[in-house]
Parts: structure tokens; sequence; C-alpha cells
């Protein structure tokens, strides 16, 4: 073929469009589209995981232990295993998407199993089923996805109102989570935790109390511990106060207004600290914290006289015994210690309980009246509280004919004058009277006393003889004619009685004599007036008036 002949046989090529792509290829990507929304789907339905710390593993199984909220199901247990430490048990669980809200930083999770407790038997339904582990969801809005799984329900759910309280103790073990919080008797609150800290060496209780009950809370109030059962023995007595059959089983801790003391502001929820008391009583002696202090001296036994007895003036409580003794060695010049038989005893005399109204007086107030009166006598003696206990009290009193007072100072405490009194003054007197009676005769007198029984004896023998001769002659005829004429002889003597009665002759005559007796005498009352005048009327005559003497008339 010639080049001719390729020349016009050339023909240029045109474009047509390309062909459209196959509707095959739109399965395939169906297919990934749908696989992602199922992908997507899965994640979203199979929820979010969260990670739970807990002490122990105990009942906790995987796939089979649950998450519930109020008893529906909202998760379960993935798996566990021990942190990095080994000292917890980290369990990875998953939530269902809606539950997911619930997940904020104060909601709660514990375990649910049978427990035996103070409340009783709790849980038993778990029995059956297996432990689960229960989700409280909180207020909060901000997500959290790692909680630490309580040990113990908690006492109050986040969404029950009320307020919480904390309660500071020297001493831990005082109270329990679940122990109830009492006022007069009726149960208003929970113990909802409790602790110990370390940086101020002692226990805390932190207290749940509910609405409306938290308006009883006031910044005055005071706390201390119910029992349930109480019984202390002191110088005033037995003293048993039993509580609510609660407390009585479970113990507690109650609290109240002191009596007498204003209620104070309204408490905000944890703001505000207590003081736990071991009793009411201890609660109450807290209100006197103005005292003056002094230093008693006795000279007699202080067997039964403890710390905290009752200082009183003529039954009033004013204060209590701090110390007794206070020591028992040689100090100062007052010579207190073993060498004199002296101890010396703390007290104090507090200031609320002297004047009813503390705030307005202060202890210098206090100080000058008592100084005041132990110039007055007022002075310090044991008495025996309760025979039962053998328990001591101090007793104040004025004692006028007291020697005078005078001021000291023991260990820098001033003196308070003391006396005895009491069962101690009756055991002088009575050393005194077998003192006395030791120093009596008694041998001679008992001597005597018998030598008069055997005089007596002798009298009384005697005595008897007579008795039988009497009756002897009382049987004589004779004797037995004897009220015949004794009867003769009164009617005799009725006859000159009769003689000499008013109407008889004789009466009148000596009627008549006495007038005459008394007419004389007057008549020699004047010369009887002259003879003691003159006693030698009779021999010298009475003094004749001389005879007036003649005179010139002028």
């Amino acid at each position: 073929m010639s080049e001719s002949m390729l020349n016009d046989e050339y023909v240029r090529a045109e474009e047509s469009p390309s062909a459209k792509v196959s509707a095959v290829w739109l399965i395939p990507i169906v297919a990934l589209v749908i696989g992602c929304w199922m992908l997507y789907d899965y994640f979203d339905q199979l929820g979010s995981e969260i990670k739970l710390h807990l002490k122990t593993a105990e009942g906790i199984e995987v796939g089979k232990t649950f998450l519930k909220s109020r008893n529906v199901n909202v998760g379960v247990i993935e798996s566990i295993k021990l942190s990095d430490d080994y000292s917890a048990i980290i369990a990875t669980a998953r939530v269902s998407p809606d539950a997911e809200r619930m997940l904020t930083t104060d909601a709660r999770f514990w375990v649910v199993k049978p427990r035996i407790g103070k409340e009783g038997i709790t849980g038993l339904d778990t029995l059956l089923s297996g432990a689960y582990i229960e989700l409280e969801p909180g207020r909060s809005a901000v997500a959290n996805y790692e909680f630490n799984v309580l040990e113990h329900p908690p006492v109050a759910s986040a969404d029950e109102q009320g307020i919480r309280v904390v309660l500071n103790s020297r001493q831990a073990g005082k109270l329990g989570v679940g122990d109830p919080v009492l006022y007069e008797g009726f149960t208003v609150g929970r113990v909802e935790s409790t602790g110990f800290d370390t940086d101020k060496r002692q226990a805390f209780y932190q207290l749940f109390i509910n609405k409306p009950y938290d308006e009883l809370v006031r910044s005055n109030s005071q706390f201390w511990l119910a029992s349930g059962l109480n019984m202390q023995l002191s110088a005033k007595g037995l003293d048993l106060q039993v509580g609510s059959l609660e407390s009585l089983l479970r113990g507690g801790v109650s609290f109240g207004l002191p009596e007498g003391r204003l209620a104070g502001e309204k408490v905000e929820d944890g703001e505000d600290h207590f003081r736990l008391y071991d009793s009411r009583e201890l609660a109450s002696q807290s209100l006197y914290s103005q005292y003056l202090e002094y230093v008693m001296l006795f000279d007699e036994s202080v067997r039964g006289l403890h710390e905290g007895a009752s200082v009183e003036f003529r039954g009033i409580t004013i204060g209590k015994v701090v110390k007794a003794p206070l020591t028992l060695q040689q100090y100062g010049v007052h010579g207190a210690g073993l060498s004199n038989g002296t101890i010396p005893v703390l007290v104090r005399i507090e200031l609320a309980r002297v004047f009813e109204n503390a705030e307005s007086a202060g202890l210098e107030q206090l100080r000058s009246e008592i100084d005041r009166d132990l110039g007055a006598g007022l002075r310090a003696s044991l008495k025996t509280g309760s025979l039962l206990t053998g328990a001591l009290f101090i007793d104040l009193d004025l004692y006028p004919d007291a020697e005078p007072y005078q001021a000291g100072t023991f260990m820098e405490y001033p003196l308070f004058p003391t006396k005895r009194a009491g069962v101690a003054e009756i055991q002088k007197q009575v050393g005194q009277l077998i003192s006395k009676l030791n120093n009596l005769p008694l041998e001679s007198t008992f001597q005597g006393v018998n030598h008069t029984l055997e005089n007596t004896s002798a009298a009384l023998a005697q005595w008897d003889k007579v008795g039988q001769k009497l009756e002897q002659l009382l049987k004589q005829q004779e004797m037995q004619a004897l009220p015949g004429e004794l009867q003769n002889t009164l009617r005799e003597f009725q006859g000159m009685a009769q003689d000499y009665g008013q109407d008889s002759a004789m009466y009148a005559e000596l009627q008549s004599s006495l007038k005459q007796l008394k007419a004389v005498m007057r008549e020699l009352q004047p010369l009887s007036r002259q003879l003691n005048e003159k006693p030698n009327l009779l021999i010298m005559g009475a003094d004749t008036a001389a005879d007036p003497t003649p005179k010139k008339a002028d």
C-alpha cells in the first residue's frame, strides 16, 4: 500500500462521552455505610465504660455481677484486676446508655450483699441472685467515669433533705455508722461516717439529721452519748436513766439545749463542729467555764471523796472537787502531807452556779463575796452523801463561833478554811465520851451497887416477914371486929363535928369572942404605935406638953 493511499484512508477520531459507573458498585458502598452505622450503633448501645475501686472482690463475678439503680439493671462487671500496688481491686463495668447521665462526680456506689449489723440482717435477697453493686445518682452536672465503692450503704440518699454536723471526741469507737441520732428519745437522724484526724489527734463523727428536725440543731446545742442505760453512784445516791429500746440495744447520740441557755443561731450544713460528751451531766457541766480554785486542808480521812464530788452550800451545789488529794508531799508552812496527816483537796467554785446572771457578774465579784463570807465564818467540812456507797461531799456553812479567818496560800492556790463536822465530829465526841467513861471509878461504883442490892435483898426479906405477921394479925377475931368499932368511932366524930357547925351555939359563942378580940386589938393599936416610937413608955411615961408661958401684950 502506497503512502498516498494511507493518507486518503486516514480518518480523524472523534471523542465520545465516557460510559457511566455501573450500579453494581452501589452494593459495597451501601454495605459499608450500613456496617459503619451498625458499628456505631453497637458501641452506642454498648454504653460507657467506668472503673470502680474496691478493697476486696468478695461476691463480685465477671459477667454475673450487675450494676443496679432502684433494682433496675444499668450495667454489668466486665473485668476484675488488682491495682498496680496490689492494695485494691479495680473492676471495669459497662453502663447502659440510659444510665450514663447518672455518672456524675457525686454519684455513689456500694456493694449490696447479706450483712448482719446493728439494724439486723439485710440483703437476704442476694443469697440466690448474688451480690450486686447499687448506683445512686448524684446532682452534679459534671460527668465522671471513675469511682470508689463505699464499704457500707450510705445513711442518707442524695436527694434526702437535712443537714450534716460533725462531732469531735478524743476517743474513737464511741459511735458506729448507722447509729441513731436522738432528740428527747425520738430518732431524727443517723451517724453517717466516722474517722480519725491525725493532725488534731481526735476522732470525728459525721451525723445526718433529717428535715424538718434540722431546725432543732442550734449553735448552743450539745451532743452526748446515749447508751440507753446510764447508772451512776454518787454522793447523791443512785442515778438510773433508761432510754429508748433502740438506744438500749444499739446506743447512739442525743442532743439538746442546756437548761436556762438561749438556743443560738441556726446551724448550716457541714459548717459547725460540736464536742461529743460521754453523758448529759458532763455536757451540762461544760457550761461552768468560769470558776475560782481553792485548796482545803482536812485533818481527817477523805476516803469516799472522789474527783467530781459536789461542793454544796446548805444543799445547793456551787462547785466540785477537782483533785483529792492534791499532793501528799510536805509543802510550805502549812505542813500538808503524811508527816502531820493534813490532806490538801483542790476544789473549784463555779461562777454560773452562784450568780444567776453570770455574764454580768465576774470572778472578782465572786472572790469578794467569798472573802466576805469567810470573814463571817464560812467554813468547809466533809459530810456523807450516801450511806450505801460511803461517798463524801464538801459542805459549806456559816459558823459564827469559828476561829478568825487568816488568808493563806498552798501551792499558789488560796486556802479555804475547814472545820470538823458530820461523821468526823460525831466520832470525835464518841471518842471523848469513851475516854471519860474509862476514867470513871466504875469498879468502886459497881461494888457500891452490889452492896446496895444486897441490903435491898435483906430489906425485902424483912418486909416478907412483916407481911406474913400482918396476915396472921388480920386473921384474928379482934381484927375482924375492928371495922364495926371503927364505924362507931366515925359516928361519934360526926356528932362532935355537928356540935361545932355553923348553926350550933358553940359556933355563935366563938364568933362573939372573935369580935370582942378584934375590938380589943383596935384599942391596943394606938398603944402599939407609941411603944414603937418610945419603947420606955411604960416606965418613963409619955412626954407631956410644956405649959404655955404668958407674954406681955403689945
